[in-house]
């Protein structure tokens, strides 16, 4: 299974890297459409949070490119992809647990701008989460989990991104909480911003995605649209635990 996208807003071509002497991704291809949300699945261990690793520049790449709108942005610093256009959401908590919401939101910033400069934005991003602005004043660490998780999506935002890479949003959350922060990224999507995520939870990622890619060893062996990723055999086999070739056509 494999499409083509028109003028991706990222496209991986061959990467080849890893840590250290441990090479992770083989070869890994592919494309992320503009204005759309892509959801990468797979085993563990497939490369999946390596992927973004790659992507954010916080990765040994041996071989390959990464292009962001058609530039290589492989050796960029992070300050540098940030004000490019590309914020990540790593796994877990990322939170500091003793400022403020308003101060978290602040820190999200403080590589692009002054104080100042940055205010709009973050009350842009209240706006945005009402739950956030009515909690701007408490420590980050008295929000629930789901809240927190809003919490680094709306730090992110203060970028403005044109991509976000979000790493399994679900883990720890409540299936409520999972729905919230499932419909935010649509929203984030229907807004133009362009979502590659990682997640585990691949029948519920795949429902609100466009498109689903699927790693393994470090290979992409399946690309489309979400729904025909969803329905394909292969990939119920493999989140059903039964051994599979994702190279086997006939499955």
């Amino acid at each position: 299974m494999a499409i083509e996208i028109e003028n991706p807003i990222l496209r991986l071509v061959n990467i080849v890297g890893g840590y250290g002497r441990m090479t992770i991704l083989n070869g890994c291809s592919f494309d992320v459409a503009r204005g759309a949300i892509t959801t990468i699945i797979g085993p563990n261990g497939a490369g999946k949070s390596t992927t973004f690793k790659a992507i954010f520049g916080m990765l040994r790449i041996a071989s390959g490119q990464i292009l962001l709108e058609g530039r290589n942005i492989i050796g960029e610093t992070q300050a540098r992809l940030l004000g490019l256009g590309v914020c990540y959401v790593p796994q877990g908590r990322n939170i500091f647990p003793e400022l403020s919401v308003r101060d978290n939101l602040e820190l999200g910033g403080i590589a692009l701008g002054t104080a100042a400069s940055l205010r709009p934005r973050i009350e842009q991003a209240l706006d945005r989460f009402p739950i956030l602005r009515e909690k701007a004043a408490a420590q980050a660490s008295t929000l629930s989990g789901g809240q927190q998780k809003l919490l680094e999506i709306a730090r992110g935002l203060i970028a403005e991104p044109k991509l976000m890479l979000i790493d399994e949003p679900s883990i720890g959350l409540s299936p409520i909480m999972v729905k919230d922060v499932f419909a935010t990224l649509q929203q984030l999507r229907d807004g133009g911003t362009s979502i590659l995520m990682v997640e585990q939870n691949a029948r519920s990622a795949l429902e609100i995605s466009d498109y689903g890619i699927v790693l393994e060893t470090g290979r992409t062996r399946l690309i489309g649209q979400a729904h025909d990723v969803l329905s394909d055999p292969r990939v119920a086999r493999l989140f059903l635990g039964a051994e599979v070739d994702l190279n086997d056509d006939a499955a």
